[in-house]
């Protein structure tokens, strides 16, 4: 894997990282370029941005959530092709999740990817001390190649001088200068930025701005020439078919013991598999062969998916067909399985609300026992209630906006036998959320939550699996073979 890449950093949040990552993507795709756009941690919304500015899909790549040992393997997924390839940092340049070193921070993510940074600096209150700022940044870590500073918010002609006059003292050189009065407006709400799903138009002329902002104050040539100066990476880019070929990656050091025939299953699985009626070969062929429908929430209200987990369900053997719950009153014809990521349902209650048919087909399809899969916005909407407004009812639990945001990583293990995992499962998570649910009783939870604090959390009950918890499953390939075989057999 040679493509020549950048990694978009800052000193802090609220530095213009998006702007100018995504200024980039669009000011080289508008030269003719293929390029690949990259988040590193679990935003969402970010690389709806990204794939407006580029054509392409936004790819997440998160060390947390799935190893870093498959950071730069899906970079190369992502990546295969492409002239260049351009990656938006989080937070922080060294900043990655809490108490664990460098983990999931841009830095390592750089290291792991030997790509080049670029410090985007807010300069708007300083001169020669942004020589300091970036000279500590650049040395913190000698791993790290800082290869430019673009300067963000500069105030004037003059300022911009005495900027670029600091740091060529400091030795790392100004790619591009941005004028404070030219700020790019980006309307955000309680979860961040508002998602390009919802802003249509504006979000289009947004982007447009962002790239004509960045084009007029960097420079390009010296970008793309850094860009190239990146290495070769060692292995292979990851392929969703080869994942569910190969055993499941092993950074979460997975050592459940797995009980019963030796089959990878448990207990009960084995008792329950034991007393079903034998098919015949003919039955079973049929069924191996069948591609069934799984049904993928998407439009405005469920913006929040990970690109690789409709590739693994078809590469699982799943015909994935993505429909709008604000607009559809229907179920795409064959769903055999659903799949509800997450997004703002709370933006849109009344909507989804007055969508009744498709509520009630939902709540249908639940109670077959097919196949569900919910991650946050898609837990609330398959609860009796939000803020009042009826959902799905097909959990026993009423939703509301709290006062209080829940965000951050989490170690979590199934608690039982479910449609996503066995029993004992360990996989990594991140919630982020301000609703709160009151749920009724009855339903299993879905997760054990290990770390930073034990508790139980989510619902599993028949078919159904609904957690806060958003996953990355390329991280645990097997989630979707299960999940597409379930949706096969049941």
């Amino acid at each position: 894997m040679s493509v020549p890449r950048l990694v978009i950093a800052a000193p802090s949040s609220g530095c213009g990282k998006t702007t100018v990552a995504t200024g980039l993507m669009a000011a080289f795709a508008a030269r003719g370029l293929a390029v690949s756009p990259h988040k590193v941690g679990p935003d969402y919304i970010d690389p709806g941005y990204h794939a407006l500015a580029t054509g392409r899909v936004g790819r997440n790549l998160d060390a947390y959530l799935c190893g870093p040992e498959l950071v730069a393997p899906l970079f190369g997924h992502g990546a295969r092709g492409c002239d260049l390839a351009v990656v938006e940092g989080v937070m922080g340049l060294y900043d990655g999740a809490a108490g664990q070193g460098e983990l999931a921070s841009t830095a390592q993510v750089a290291k792991l990817l030997r790509a080049p940074v670029v410090l985007v600096v807010d300069a708007s209150s300083q001169s020669r001390s942004v020589a300091a700022l970036v000279h500590g940044f650049a040395s913190w870590d000698t791993g790290v190649r800082i290869g430019g500073v673009i300067l963000n918010k500069v105030g004037s002609s003059r300022h911009e001088a005495l900027l670029r006059e600091a740091l060529e003292e400091a030795g790392v050189p100004a790619l591009g200068a941005l004028r404070r009065a030219s700020q790019v407006e980006t309307p955000s709400r309680h979860l961040g930025l508002v998602p390009v799903a919802e802003r249509g138009a504006a979000a289009v002329s947004a982007v447009a701005a962002m790239a004509a902002q960045v084009s007029a104050g960097c420079d390009l040539d010296a970008l793309m020439a850094l860009a190239r100066g990146a290495g070769a990476l060692p292995g292979a880019a990851w392929s969703p078919a080869e994942a569910l070929s190969l055993p499941t990656h092993d950074h979460l050091s997975r050592s459940v013991e797995r009980r019963g025939d030796g089959s990878g299953r448990s207990d009960g699985e084995v008792a329950r598999g034991s007393g079903r009626r034998e098919r015949s070969a003919g039955a079973d062929a049929r069924a191996a062969s069948e591609r069934p429908v799984i049904a993928v929430a998407g439009g405005p209200a469920f913006t929040f998916s990970y690109a690789e987990h409709a590739e693994l369900l078809e590469a699982a053997g799943a015909q994935v067909v993505v429909f709008d719950p604000l607009r559809d009153e229907r179920l795409p014809e064959g769903t055999r399985g659903l799949v509800v990521g997450g997004g703002f349902p709370e933006v849109y209650a009344s909507e989804l609300g007055a969508n009744e048919p498709l509520r009630e087909e939902i709540a249908a399809l639940a109670l077959s026992g097919a196949p569900v899969a919910a991650e946050c916005a898609g837990l609330l909407y398959l609860c009796r209630e939000l803020d009042g407004v009826p959902m799905c009812g097909v959990l026993d639990a009423a939703a509301r906006m709290g006062e209080r945001l829940t965000l951050g990583y989490r170690d979590a293990v199934a608690v039982g036998d479910s449609v996503l995992a066995a029993a004992g499962t360990r996989m990594r998570g991140h919630e982020f959320h301000r609703t709160v649910i009151e749920p009724g009783a009855g339903e299993a939870p879905a997760w054990g939550v290990v770390a930073p604090r034990r508790r139980v959390e989510g619902f599993v009950q028949r078919g159904v699996h609904a957690s806060y918890l958003h996953t990355h499953w390329a991280s645990e390939p097997e989630v979707a073979r299960r999940f597409t075989e379930r949706c096969r057999t049941s």
